[in-house]
């Protein structure tokens, strides 16, 4: 679908020059005044019998008060910082007004934001990617305008299955921000729920490529990336995929973060179970390690330096004993030998 969309005619943004809005706010004020005076002059000869005069000044006062002047003064635009305007004019794309401040624009231009809607509209909603966007604070607000700071989407946390087929629990926070106006507002109906879509499938394609876990045996020497051990490589790949899915709507991924991470409920426990077994193998195949290097040490030392001589049923002996003292859980008993040892 993604594809079709992209073959269609794309609109470019287009960036509006528009006059300082100081000037004219001004001039439309001094005409204002103006046809106030024109309509109480306008009574003034009418109550003179000066009815070809007197109703061509309180016609001329009231169209303008009451028609015209509305109509120029709602071309009067105020920006912030990092605010912009889609304005279009009879249906057709006129431009995007962007920079801080006070602007003046054709009134007959209408400002586009689908993403604006009214509060109530989001209340009650059950729709994940609606939620998230009302709890990231964008109440939209603002009237029409398009915030071109960036941004933060915080989705609920999505029960998948990793590419081992274990049920996993995760949660992910993306910061993105608009950059093409344009093709935000006219080339999906919503920018800000298609970007909640696109990061929830975008999540579930990653997610399926790679285990929850691995263990230092399980790759056969071959390095493989996972989700716990891996977080921050995994966010890369995801902050790319999201990107190839929201280029069509203008949108820059500046960054995803993996920010919660388990295993599902039905499985924590046997994973648990698992984690702490591998964790008591690890220690005591390091124990043994060392217990073995030790007691080769020994032998070695006794023999190099003539200490004493034992044969081999004593060195199996000896062995035994040291791997015993070394190995065990807990402190040995010395025993004193006072006789001979054969």
């Amino acid at each position: 679908m993604i594809e079709k969309m992209e073959n269609k005619k794309e609109v470019e943004e287009k960036r509006i020059r528009a006059r300082g809005g100081m000037g004219i706010l001004l001039l439309l004020l001094l005409l204002m005044v103006l046809s106030i005076a024109a309509v109480v002059f306008g009574i003034v000869f009418l109550a003179k019998e000066s009815f070809v005069l007197g109703g061509i000044l309180l016609g001329a006062g009231i169209l303008f008060s009451c028609i015209v002047g509305p109509i120029l003064f709602a071309g009067l635009k105020v920006l912030k910082p990092n605010e912009a305007l889609v304005l279009t004019l009879f249906g057709k794309y006129y431009g995007t007004l962007t920079g801080p401040g006070f602007f003046y624009v054709n009134p007959f231009v209408t400002a586009v934001n689908p993403a604006a809607q009214p509060a109530s509209a989001l209340q009650g909603s059950t729709d994940p990617g609606t939620a998230a966007l009302q709890a990231a604070g964008q109440a939209v607000l603002s009237g029409k305008k398009i915030s071109l700071k960036a941004m933060t989407l915080n989705n609920e946390k999505q029960k998948i299955n990793d590419k081992l087929g274990n049920p996993i629990i995760i949660g992910i926070v993306v910061i993105w921000r608009v950059t093409n106006t344009a093709k935000a507002v006219f080339n999906v109906d919503n920018y800000k729920e298609f970007l909640s879509i696109q990061c929830d499938s975008a999540l579930r394609n990653v997610v399926r490529l790679y285990p929850y876990d691995i263990s230092e045996d399980d790759g056969d020497g071959v390095e493989e990336k996972s989700l716990r051990g891996s977080s921050q490589e995994i966010a890369d790949i995801l902050k790319e995929e999201i990107q190839k899915k929201v280029e069509i709507a203008g949108l820059e991924i500046s960054e995803a973060r993996i920010i919660h991470l388990a295993y599902a409920p039905e499985i924590a426990a046997a994973m648990l179970q698992r984690q702490q077994a591998s964790a008591i193998i690890d220690a005591r195949k390091l124990i043994v390690e060392g217990a073995v290097g030790m007691v080769e040490m020994a032998l070695n030392k006794l023999g190099e330096n003539d200490i004493v001589a034992l044969d081999e049923e004593r060195k199996a002996a000896m062995v035994s004993n040291l791997l015993v003292v070394l190995c065990g859980n807990k402190d040995a008993q010395p025993i004193v030998n006072s006789g001979s040892i054969y």
